[in-house]
C-alpha cells in the first residue's frame, strides 16, 4: 500500500506541476504582452509568488477539493489516481490545443466521474457542487466587472495626464499587480492538489484526521511554482494577444480585477479557475476600450472549451478507474 500511495502522491504533484505549466499563463500573459518584463524574467517572477503563497492564506479551499465535494467514507486511493489521470488528459489536450481551460475543473471533474462509477450519483456533496458550479459563471464575471471598473477609473483619474507618464507609472504599478495575482494563484490552485494528496493520506490511514500537512503544503506550492517556472507558452499568445491587445495600464487592471476575485474565493474556501477569472478582466479591460476591441470569436472558443472541461474530465476519470479495476 505504500508504494501505491507514493505512486499516487507523485502523480498529482505531477498534476500540480502541469497545472504550473498550463496556468503559467494566465500569470504572465498581461504582463509579458506589455513588455514590462521578459517572458524568462516574468515566470520567475510569478513562480516566486506561487511558491510565498504557501505562506498566506490558509487552505480553506484544499478542505473543499479533499472533503467538500464527494463522500470521503465513499472514496479509495483508486477512485483518485483514475481522476488525477482524467485531468491530466485534459491538461495535456487543451495546453497542446492553446486553449486556456480550467485545471481545477479538470480535477473537480476527473476525480467526481471516477467516484460516481465506483458508488454512484449519491455520493457527490450537492452543497459543494452548487458552490463550483455557480463559480464557473461568478468568478469570470466578477473579474469581468473589476476588470472594467478599475479600467473606468482610471482613464478618468488619468484623463490630464500625457500617454507616456500613464505609461511609465504603470510598467512599475504592474509588477504589483503581477505578484498578486500570482499570489492568488499560487494559494487557490495548490490546495486544490493538497486536498488530494491529504484525501490519499487520509483514506490509506496515514492521516487519522483529514487535516493538511506542513509538508504537503510546501511539497505543493514547490510543484506549482515549478510548472509556472517552466511556462505554458502556447497559451500566452491567446490569453495576451488574441482576445485583445493590452497595454500596461490594462494589464495592471487585469491582474488587480483576478487577484481580488481569487484571494476573496480562496479565503471563503471556494475553488475557482484562475483561468477563468483573468479571461473575464481581460475581456473587461477590453470592453471598456472599445467593445469592438475585443475578439469576441477567439473569447467564445475559450468559453466552449470552459464547457466541455468537467465533463470530458469526468469521462476520463471513469474510464481510467474502470481500466484501474481491471487489476485490481
Amino acid at each position: 500500500m505504500l508504494a501505491l500511495v507514493i505512486v499516487i502522491i507523485g502523480v498529482a504533484l505531477v498534476f500540480d506541476f502541469l497545472n504550473g505549466f498550463h496556468d503559467a499563463a494566465n500569470s504572465i500573459a498581461t504582463i509579458v504582452s506589455t513588455r514590462v518584463l521578459t517572458p524568462r524574467l516574468a515566470v520567475i517572477w510569478a513562480a516566486f509568488f506561487n511558491f510565498v503563497a504557501a505562506f498566506t492564506f490558509g487552505t480553506g479551499v484544499a478542505h473543499t477539493i479533499g472533503a467538500g465535494l464527494v463522500d470521503i467514507a465513499s472514496t479509495d486511493v483508486y477512485v483518485i489516481l483514475a481522476g488525477l489521470l482524467g485531468a491530466i488528459f485534459w491538461n495535456l489536450l487543451t495546453w497542446w490545443l492553446g486553449l486556456p481551460i480550467s485545471s481545477s475543473h479538470a480535477l473537480i471533474g476527473g476525480y467526481a466521474g471516477a467516484a460516481v462509477i465506483k458508488s454512484g450519483f449519491s455520493v457527490l456533496i450537492l452543497s459543494g457542487w452548487l458552490k463550483v458550479l455557480a463559480f464557473i459563471i461568478i468568478s469570470p464575471l466578477i473579474g469581468l466587472i473589476l476588470g472594467y471598473s478599475f479600467m473606468l477609473f482610471i482613464f478618468w483619474l488619468y484623463r490630464k495626464r500625457s500617454a507616456y507618464r500613464v505609461d511609465h507609472t504603470f510598467r512599475r504599478l504592474q509588477l504589483v499587480s503581477a505578484a498578486a495575482y500570482s499570489l492568488g494563484h499560487g494559494t487557490n490552485d495548490a490546495q486544490k492538489t493538497m486536498g488530494i494528496i491529504a484525501m490519499v493520506l487520509y483514506t490509506s490511514g496515514y492521516l487519522q484526521t483529514y487535516d493538511i500537512p506542513i509538508y504537503v503544503i510546501l511539497m505543493c506550492h514547490a510543484a506549482i511554482a515549478l510548472g509556472t517556472l517552466s511556462g505554458g507558452w502556447r497559451i500566452v499568445k491567446t490569453l495576451g494577444s488574441k482576445i485583445t491587445k493590452l497595454q500596461p495600464v490594462g494589464g495592471f487592471a487585469a491582474e488587480t480585477a483576478g487577484a481580488i476575485t481569487i484571494i476573496g474565493s480562496s479565503l471563503l474556501g471556494i475553488p475557482v479557475s484562475t483561468t477563468q477569472t483573468i479571461t473575464g478582466a481581460i475581456l473587461g479591460v477590453g470592453s471598456a476600450r472599445r467593445v469592438k476591441s475585443v475578439h469576441w470569436g477567439v473569447a467564445r472558443s475559450i468559453v466552449w472549451a470552459w464547457v466541455f472541461t468537467i465533463p470530458v474530465a469526468a469521462g476520463v476519470g471513469a474510464l481510467a478507474y474502470l481500466v484501474i479495476r481491471l487489476f485490481i
